[in-house]
């Protein structure tokens, strides 16, 4: 059935004539009268009878008219569809990203692409707890080094690299200090803090073999708020990158490390075929507006209370 003649038969029930119908349609009246007969044919029914001078619809032709009418909304939601699928705005992607990314990056950058792109659907997945036969994402933020996606078939960009600092109760010596030495650091009772044992806590281990010690871990945790917890009750000290050190409780102070910094890098990953999506354009915009506020608020600060911005 040919939906420009049901839209043809629906002009002619709304005006109630085929002169109507043709001005308001833009063809000439015969036009008209040739599309409402090739669709009887179509249909194999009457939906239009003389009347006087004129015509009007028939039962059928009302019916049909009435049904058309609903046609057309689903096709014009569908064209909505289209527009917004080209625009980015439905569909979904998957965005994985391990913790600490998720707690300060994660958040306002998904809640501006939901106000932005509304429609979309977002599949957010935490690295720490995805399976591996979870599928490849279409955005990941991961630590370099880190066993991840497959850059194969990826667009990949650094994001930041980022020192770590010593979370030590803000009532011991160290709290003073305007930065700490990490071989200061090697009487101390650390707290661990990563259930991963991947290249964040590498990356500490490599620093301080490189002064001649080993941390001497007297308690294990898998995250960093619960390791700071156990530095605000005054247990030991631990040593938390800086996207770590989101909300210090008041009883604790974050101080810079040197000689040497122990760093860890951050890249996001991007699935070729999605590359140029709207939203994944947005996405990375809008994580380089957040790494840009991180890089001018960690130049060598010591952080007291909360984090910094």
């Amino acid at each position: 059935m040919d939906v420009h003649r049901l839209r043809v038969l629906r002009a002619v029930v709304a005006d109630g004539s085929i002169q109507g119908a043709a001005t308001n349609l833009g063809y000439t009246p015969s036009a008209i009268s040739q599309h409402l007969s090739a669709l009887q044919r179509e249909t194999g029914l009457k939906l239009v009878q003389r009347s006087g001078r004129g015509i009007e619809p028939t039962v059928a032709g009302r019916a049909v008219a009435a049904e058309a009418a609903r046609i057309f909304e689903r096709l014009a939601d569908l064209e909505s569809l289209v527009t917004d699928l080209r625009a980015g705005r439905a569909g979904s992607l998957s965005v994985k990203y391990f913790a600490s990314a998720g707690a300060v990056w994660i958040p306002p950058v998904v809640a501006c692409i939901a106000r932005e792109f509304p429609r979309l659907r977002l599949d957010l997945r935490l690295i720490e707890l995805v399976a591996a036969d979870a599928g490849a994402p279409d955005v990941e933020i991961a630590v370099d080094g880190a066993e991840s996606t497959d850059n194969a078939g990826y667009r990949v960009y650094p994001l930041l690299t980022e020192p770590y600092f010593a979370v030590v109760p803000a009532a011991c010596e160290l709290a003073g200090r305007a930065e700490v030495d990490l071989a200061e650091l090697r009487d101390e009772n650390w707290v661990d803090n990563d259930v991963a044992r991947g290249p964040c806590r590498q990356a500490v281990l490599d620093a301080c073999s490189t002064v001649g010690f080993v941390p001497a871990f007297h308690i294990e945790t898998q995250d960093y708020p619960t390791a700071i917890r156990f530095v605000a009750e005054g247990i030991g000290i631990t040593v938390i990158p800086y996207l770590g050190l989101d909300l210090l409780p008041a009883s604790t102070v974050a101080v810079p490390i040197v000689n040497p910094t122990p760093r860890r890098s951050i890249s996001v990953r991007v699935r070729e075929a999605v590359a140029d999506h709207p939203a994944v354009v947005r996405i990375l915009e809008l994580l380089d507006e957040r790494v840009a506020g991180d890089r001018r608020k960690i130049g060598g600060r010591r952080l007291e209370g909360v984090r910094t911005g």
